[in-house]
């Protein structure tokens, strides 16, 4: 088992799991949701009225399904995005690389020319990764404006990392930009860079920058979801938990910000999870 941050990250959730008396989770993350590449499946919500549109935090379980296309393609595997379409315009993307790269990937462009890319790479398909993302471009000191974390542990080492001005509006909280999960956005209603695998607990908050230990922690050295539910969410924050087979893309954070799916239906529910076997 690997270091956090290197090719063989650790693994959070059920996969690095101690044995040991008793429940090892005090919160359980009780379904996942499946999104496979072949069939196009994602889902989407248009932003509204951002309580703050230049600070955000983006917190997701993912558990990747593929790792190349066969072919050795590096265009796949985003599984979320904002503003993305044929029409043009500003866009966002977070994922991965995949085929022969498989760093990952945030850009928010170019409205902030964020433009961040690890050196290490997530090749797991057995285990599930928690990527935590800090977003503040409101910081003097522009290293503070952009924090990844992965499985509990801050990404330091980056092939491109282009930091955002200070006070640059995010496209991912942008009115009259879509949010996507599973892709990275569309072209003429198909799919832009989709994702083939996991996602579980995905939250995003509008107009907090949150710390990491908002959504984690760890328990005998393995990193472990907390309930969230202290969160203040904002106008375009929402809380997907994808607990609603017949509704995937319900929101519970209060604020109804629904996501409407494409090609998913009930047996894209998944019980695979972080918490999965306690």
């Amino acid at each position: 088992m690997g270091v956090p941050g290197t090719e063989s990250s650790v693994l959070g959730g059920a996969a690095g799991q101690s044995s040991g008396g008793g429940a090892f989770y005090d919160y359980q993350i009780e379904y996942s949701a499946r999104f496979d590449a072949a069939d196009t499946s994602y889902m989407k919500h248009d932003r509204g009225s951002p309580t703050n549109s230049d600070k955000a935090t983006i917190s997701a379980w993912v558990k990747r399904g593929l790792t190349n296309d066969g072919a050795g393609n590096s265009t796949h595997y985003k599984w979320a995005g904002a503003g993305y379409s044929s029409s043009g315009g500003d866009y966002g993307m977070i994922g991965f690389n995949g085929g022969t790269s498989d760093v990952f990937e945030l850009y928010d462009y170019p409205s902030s020319n964020l433009n961040y890319k690890t050196n290490a790479k997530y090749r797991d398909t057995t285990g599930w990764y928690h990527f935590h993302l800090k977003l503040d471009t409101t910081q003097a000191s522009s290293s503070d404006r952009i924090k990844i974390y992965v499985n509990g542990v801050e990404v330091t080492s980056f092939g491109s990392s282009n930091t955002p001005s200070q006070n640059a509006d995010l496209v991912f909280n942008t009115s009259g930009r879509t949010f996507y999960v599973g892709s990275a956005g569309d072209t003429n209603n198909n799919p832009y860079q989709p994702y083939d695998g996991l996602i579980a607990e995905f939250i995003f908050v509008d107009g907090t920058a949150y710390d990491y230990t908002q959504f984690g922690e760890f328990k005998n050295g393995i990193w472990k979801p907390v309930d969230p539910s202290g969160t203040t969410f904002g106008n375009n924050g929402f809380h997907l938990k994808f607990g609603n087979s017949g509704s995937l893309g319900t929101d519970s954070s209060g604020n109804s910000n629904n996501f409407t799916v494409a090609n998913m239906g009930a047996d894209h529910q998944e019980q695979d999870t972080p918490t999965f076997g306690e």
